[in-house]
């Protein structure tokens, strides 16, 4: 039998696979490459040509169709990182362990990291020198020994440093953001027209749902294109002070995105971690001044006062330290805020409280207001405690729609006809009474079995909240779904573990942890 040759060379092409901010390489299980260097499935390798470099993680493949013996196969990702044409030669070798590593197990062990540390570790990230396991490694550690507040200082610092950072030449430039677990909290399509109403800068960034039924930019999508380029960004935000789009192109703080996508499947949400996530995503937009909504309640992400104070000093104090102006509101998060949850339902709230609809959901256009109020209390012309009136004569006077309209129009109004999915169940009360509790964990679990946000018309509307009676048999919210498997998973859901609501007396309803 005759030997295949060795090249030193393979040749490359690209593997339709979406492998979600991983680079991963495929290569022939009979490439003599591969069994000449003694590759392992799972190892990093360097791939190289023409003076550009990546690593990326090793599949062995034993199908010609994917690849075959004298070729490398990169994913979507990292054909899309090294940038060459396929077709073209590279060079495969065996990764040096990233650096940064030594500093992971000195966390591992306990011990307190440097501003160095978390910027090897930041950078070898952003380079996609870690593998997912590492970074899991990384994240676990930090969650379980602790970062104090100097290394959650060091942790924002490096991760901003990592990626593209905005810069609106202008002293003042407001934003707003949400630490999330609230299902239909889209207060931020109706702070941003307020605050641009009023002059303000505000670019709002969003990002799309990860375990959410919707996040800002899917429900924005409903309205108006959000995938835009930064330099389109620019111009529309310059015209309209405003924006709300998807901040996905601008590469804002990488390294966040690419430890996001191993935090959510192993549950990780630290405090320290979620601060670093938050501000640096933040100083990158280019802020100055920033809002934290922290809503609190039993099935919020921050369920005691004594937790949401802790939070607030943190945010406060590393964004102070990093010229970034941050205040914190402490908001009631015993429920979901509005009717809707799923981006259609989302966007119907919205509009229907932009244009002072009387069956606007009360709940959320006083949460807008306050937080807009707050925002534009950053306004050095505006004294404390005005900002709520300020923003409510913008909302009533109709100039909040009217700058939705412009930015909407600015963006590209979204041409398709969206509409709540096709099919829809009820789920009634089992008994008569008030309710006192809603679980906003299911809630957001029924909406996103339904469909959402894939599919933008599933979700759920809310027809009874806290504090509402409710009788026996009577509607307490309705499911929608798009399609017959969706519907039965979500109908089985309810079957299984209940509404989510707890019906009882007025007595039993818990009073809300608010700070204004």
């Amino acid at each position: 039998m005759t030997r295949t040759k060795r090249s030193s060379n393979l040749k490359l092409c690209r593997v339709a696979i979406d492998t979600y901010r991983e680079n991963v390489a495929y290569m022939h299980r009979e490439c003599p490459i591969y069994r000449a260097e003694g590759f392992q499935a799972l190892s990093k390798i360097e791939v190289s040509a023409d003076g550009r470099r990546i690593q990326a993680l090793l599949n062995v493949v034993d199908d010609d169709g994917i690849v075959g013996t004298d070729g490398l196969g990169l994913s979507e990702q990292a054909f899309d990182q090294l940038g060459l044409e396929a077709g073209g030669l590279v060079q495969v070798a065996q990764a040096e362990p990233p650096g940064s590593m030594d500093a992971v197990r000195s966390k591992i062990a306990g011990e307190r990291l440097t501003q160095e540390d978390f910027r090897a570790i930041a950078k070898d990230i952003a380079a996609h020198r870690y593998s997912k396991m590492e970074m899991a490694a990384f994240l676990v550690a930090a969650g379980q020994a602790g970062l104090d507040r100097d290394e959650v200082l060091y942790l924002t610092r490096a991760m901003t440093e990592t990626g593209e950072r905005l810069n609106w030449h202008e002293p003042l430039v407001a934003d707003k953001h949400c630490i999330g677990g609230i299902p239909g909290n889209r207060t931020s399509m109706l702070v941003v027209p307020i605050v641009a109403a009023h002059g303000m800068l505000i670019p709002k960034t969003s990002s799309r749902a990860i375990t959410s039924p919707a996040g800002t930019a899917d429900t924005m999508e409903m309205l108006a294109t959000v995938d835009l380029p930064i330099e389109r960004l620019h111009e529309i935000v310059r015209m309209h002070r405003g924006c709300v789009a998807w901040g996905g192109n601008a590469n804002l703080a990488p390294v966040d995105d690419i430890l996001i996508s191993v935090e959510r499947p192993l549950g990780i949400d630290s405090p320290s971690q979620m601060v670093a996530s938050i501000l640096s995503k933040k100083l990158a937009a280019g802020s100055t001044h920033l809002l934290i909504d922290i809503p609190v309640g039993p099935s919020a992400k921050v369920r005691h006062m004594r937790s949401a104070m802790q939070l607030r000093k943190l945010f406060e104090f590393v964004g102070d330290r990093l010229g970034l102006h941050t205040e914190v509101m402490i908001t009631d998060g015993r429920q979901p805020i509005g009717r809707g949850i799923g981006p259609v339902l989302e966007a119907r709230d919205v509009m229907q409280v932009l244009k002072n609809d009387p069956e606007a959901p009360f709940d959320l256009r006083q949460k807008a207001l306050r937080l807009a109020g707050r925002v534009i209390e950053f306004d050095p012309d505006v004294r404390g405690g005005q900002g709520y009136a300020i923003a409510r004569d913008i909302l009533e006077s109709g100039r909040a729609l009217a700058k939705m309209d412009a930015i909407v129009k600015a963006q590209g109004a979204s041409q398709a006809q969206h509409a709540t999915g096709r099919f829809t169940y009820d789920v009634n009360a089992e008994r008569s009474g008030v309710v006192s509790r809603i679980d906003n964990y299911f809630l957001a679990r029924v909406a996103r079995t339904a469909g959402a946000p894939m599919d933008h018309g599933a979700g759920v509307t809310l027809l009874k909240k806290i504090g509402d009676s409710a009788k026996k048999d009577e509607c307490l919210y309705r499911v929608y779904a798009e399609f017959p498997a969706d519907f039965d998973f979500a109908k089985n859901l309810n079957r299984q573990h209940g509404s989510g609501y707890t019906i009882g007396e007025e007595s039993d309803i818990l009073e809300p942890y608010v700070e204004f």
